[in-house]
């Protein structure tokens, strides 16, 4: 088979758009008389068919009618069906009017609608053989209408293969809409190649179908390649634009200028975008309430907009419009949709508060304070308990003294007046005052803030009372010369009755005086010294003496006044030399500073004149004074001076001639630093009193008796050979340790000696068989001898003190025997001994003084018990680091 082409023929009535042709004539001069437009014989409903440039015709038209019922003509011109239209002659024409109504002019422009005629090619007479041009591979655009009413099934075009003239030819299609889904909704007839669908489609679900066919022989050969069919449907006008909110909720201000945005109203279309059928337009169909008119709406943004400035929240707080949204640019024939849109008015503080009458009366007794005397009402049309409605008050005039305050209550914006600082009846009858009011929020209308209704005239009436005395002024002063004889009279407080204004029937009283200087005068209140006033005596001395004065009624009504008294200098204290004792290192200082004071004014002080009076001759040879500066001089001395302590007279005189004599000692002292000398000075210059003496002479008879006493009891307890009391600390006592391994020197017997508890047990035990021979040895206390602690040592025994005793050997240099010690010392050991092994209980102890006996050499365990100590372990070489005087003594000791 060889290779053509499919040949496809449209037939269908909805495949009549593909041949529609529009032609307009743009000159302006013949749009208004005549626009042909070149269509097929059958229309179908609303579809345009062609477009009529009407603003070269008649720009400023606001009316276009179509004198054809069977077409439309909107705003911009584009010509539409408006039913199915079959055109039985080859042309016909209907006339558009334009109407201007503001103007009453009137045009009309006339349409030509003409068939569209086939124009055959004719083949040229020279021309032998047809020839046929091959076809592109492109598929012909093919539609159907959205919602289409039939009759069903509905052809829609023929596929016509070239192979259908020399074979046979069978059709089939596949796609959605065949075998996916939709399913069903198209077929084909296998013979003819028409094209049908079976049932209606909405373009807002499928708003194409691409489908495609093929061509096959009866022994199944493909007569042609597949052909791509997509089938677009024609969107219908079949949605009602819809608001994206059933109800806007909008604030405006009240104070809102012209053109203000409330909001923004929006809408949507499912039908196809960027056509008329979702060209939208909104508008306000009703305003609740309806006048005035307040705003407006952008037609196509949706911006609602203030249209007016006549907003006033006290009159309408809250407005409902009904907004509409048509598609078709909103042309009468459009779908609509509507929603409600709430606007509410804010409140802005556009009135001004007015007080209820312009003057008002207010009472107060006199000397009252912290007082409420009036409430004072205003009115505000804002919006209540918000910063536009609340008020604040303020006291314009009159109150140039403090006595009021006013201020607001919250609860119900009032002013509340009161009374902070006591009234005089005396010196003011009444007040008046002037009050004004204003919001807490700015003001938004441009008139004057204060105007003759938000200011208000309050009268206060002060009511008269008997009252006590007044102290005024609280603090009064008098001046009074120091040294003033006693007894004389000075003027002192004066305190006066308000009503009488004078202090006739008042009685005087003193309170407080500080020194107990005066008296007071009870009828006149004049003061009396009792006393010379001393200036240099009270402290501070330049600070005001105060007097505290009580005045008193016939009523005994009171009040209290202070009497500051200046006491008045004069001179009557001569200066004063600081020091008293001073020391000069020499020669180290060569000189030292002498400081004087004077306690009255300095206007009887500084400067100071120092001087050496007529002194010895010795004084005046070695010593002169230089001034420094109005209150010290310099004290030197002459190099041939003597270490020793002089006693220098100093005259210091002030500027009024007040002088004084003072007896400085001086310390020469060979010295590096003063203090040095000091404590030299302090040492030898101790006087004791009568007091101290006698405690010492006390202390030291109670010393003798202490002593007699301990004599008396040494006497009578020692009836043998009395022994000094430096036994003990002249001598080295021998004693053994329990490390093992050293030889002691026993008695051969194995004498037992008494333990603390008074037993028959030793403390050593027995004797071994190791034992130096010899018999008894004789252990001595040694002075100045050459005994060492090794003389008791015995070949691998470890014995006590009491172990080494019995032998008579004497030694040389030796004092006492070992039995003299013993029988010394043992007794009192043991009572001791007896009472220290008792706890707190006075019972025997288990743990206190034990018995310990010979172990063996190196035995790994050590001492136990409270009395061990950790000897063993160091042995004995610690007596090898002692210091310098043990050492000497231990030399004095050891055997030669």
């Amino acid at each position: 088979m060889a290779a053509a082409g499919l040949r496809r023929s449209v037939r269908g009535a909805a495949c009549w758009q593909l041949l529609l042709t529009l032609v307009i004539f743009s000159l302006a001069g013949e749009a208004c008389k005549k626009v042909i437009l070149n269509v097929p014989s059958k229309l179908e409903a609303d579809k345009i068919i062609g477009r009529v440039n009407l603003e070269e015709c008649f720009r400023s038209a606001d009316l276009i009618q179509s004198g054809d019922p069977d077409f439309r003509v909107l705003s911009d011109g584009s010509v539409y069906t408006a039913r199915a239209v079959v055109l039985s002659d080859e042309k016909r024409s209907f006339t558009i009017r334009l109407s201007d109504k503001r103007k009453q002019t009137q045009k009309e422009v006339t349409v030509l609608l003409e068939h569209q005629k086939k124009v055959l090619k004719t083949r040229h007479t020279r021309e032998t053989v047809l020839r046929r041009a091959k076809r592109r591979w492109a598929p012909i655009p093919c539609s159907m209408q959205e919602n289409s009413l039939g009759p069903f099934p509905l052809f829609l075009q023929q596929v016509e293969s070239d192979a259908a003239q020399n074979y046979t030819v069978f059709y089939s299609i596949s796609g959605r809409g065949v075998d996916q889904e939709p399913l069903n909704l198209f077929y084909i007839e296998r013979d003819t190649g028409n094209l049908f669908c079976t049932q209606p489609v909405d373009r807002e679900e499928y708003d194409v179908f691409d489908l495609i066919a093929y061509a096959s022989t009866a022994d199944g050969y493909s007569a042609d390649l597949p052909l791509p069919l997509p089938i677009r449907v024609e969107d219908e006008n079949d949605n009602h634009p819809v608001f994206t909110e059933a109800i806007y909720n909008f604030e405006v201000s009240e104070s809102s200028r012209l053109g203000t945005t409330v909001g923004v109203v929006c809408a949507t279309d499912r039908d196809e975008p960027d056509t008329m059928h979702t060209r939208l337009k909104y508008s306000i169909l009703q305003q609740t309430p309806r006048s005035p008119g307040l705003f407006s709406v952008h037609p196509s943004t949706g911006v609602i907009t203030t249209v007016s400035h006549y907003l006033d929240r006290e009159v309408v707080d809250k407005y409902s419009l009904i907004m509409k949204v048509q598609d078709m640019d909103g042309q009468f024939f459009g779908l609509i949709g509507t929603s409600t849109c709430i606007i509410t008015v804010t409140d802005s503080n556009d009135n001004a508060p007015t007080f209820r009458q312009n003057a008002y009366e207010a009472f107060v007794e006199e000397n009252a304070f912290n007082v409420e005397i009036l409430r004072i009402p205003v009115e505000d049309k804002d919006l209540i308990n918000t910063a536009n409605w609340r008020v604040n008050f303020t006291i314009l005039k009159g109150n140039e003294n403090g006595h009021f305050k006013i201020s607001t209550d919250k609860e119900t914006n009032e002013g509340v007046l009161c009374v902070v600082k006591p009234l005089n009846y005396e010196e003011n009858h009444q007040v008046n005052l002037e009050i004004g009011v204003n919001n807490e929020a700015p003001f938004t209308r441009d008139i004057p803030r204060v105007t003759a209704l938000n200011r208000a005239l309050v009268t206060v009436h002060v009511r008269d009372l008997d009252e006590g005395p007044e102290c005024t002024p609280a603090a009064q002063y008098v001046r009074i010369k120091e040294n003033l004889a006693v007894g004389s009279k000075i003027n002192g407080y004066k305190a006066y009755d308000p009503e009488t204004r004078n202090g006739n029937g008042l009685r005087y009283k003193k309170l407080h005086d500080p020194k107990g200087w005066i008296t007071i005068d009870e009828i006149s209140g004049s003061i009396i010294t009792s006393k010379i006033l001393d200036r240099e005596v009270e402290t501070p001395k330049n600070e005001l003496y105060n007097i505290t004065v009580l005045a008193i009624d016939k009523d005994n009504r009171s009040c209290t006044g202070t009497l500051a008294v200046d006491i008045e200098d004069i001179n009557d204290n001569p200066p004063e030399i600081l020091q008293e004792y001073v020391v000069i290192c020499k020669p180290k200082m060569g000189y030292t500073d002498i400081l004087a004071v004077d306690p009255d004014e300095p206007v009887h002080g500084a400067p100071f004149y120092f001087s050496l009076p007529n002194t010895s001759p010795e004084i005046s040879r070695l010593w002169s004074l230089t001034k420094v500066n109005d209150t010290a001089a310099r004290l030197s001395y002459q190099k041939n001076a003597g270490f020793q302590e002089y006693t220098i007279p100093i005259t210091v005189k002030d500027r009024a001639g007040q002088a004084a004599t003072k007896l400085l000692r001086v310390n020469l002292c060979e010295c590096t630093h003063p203090a040095q000398c000091r404590v030299t000075s302090r040492s030898a210059g101790v006087v004791l009193g009568k007091w101290a003496i006698l405690a010492i002479l006390l202390g030291i008879a109670l010393l003798f008796s202490v002593l007699l006493t301990l004599v008396c009891g040494v006497l009578g307890a020692t009836k043998g050979k009395r022994f000094p009391e430096d036994l003990a600390q002249q001598n080295l006592i021998i004693s053994n340790t329990e490390a093992p391994g050293d030889d002691r020197v026993c008695s051969a017997n194995g004498f037992m000696t008494q333990t603390a508890n008074n037993s028959s047990q030793g403390f050593c035990g027995t004797v071994g068989s190791g034992m130096k021979n010899g018999g008894q040895e004789t252990i001595e206390m040694m002075k100045g001898g050459h005994q060492t602690l090794e003389s008791c040592r015995g070949a691998g025994h470890h014995h006590t003190l009491d172990s080494c005793r019995g032998g008579h050997t004497e030694v040389d240099n030796c004092r006492y025997t070992y039995s003299e010690w013993h029988s010394f010392t043992q007794p009192r050991l043991g009572e001791k001994l007896h009472r220290c092994n008792r706890n707190e209980d006075h019972m025997p102890s288990q743990d206190y003084v034990l018995t310990y006996n010979y172990e063996g050499r190196g035995s790994p365990a050590g001492s136990v018990g409270c009395c061990s100590e950790k000897q063993e372990e160091d042995g004995l070489d610690f007596l090898n680091n002692l210091e310098p005087k043990f050492i000497t003594l231990a030399e004095a000791c050891t055997k030669r």
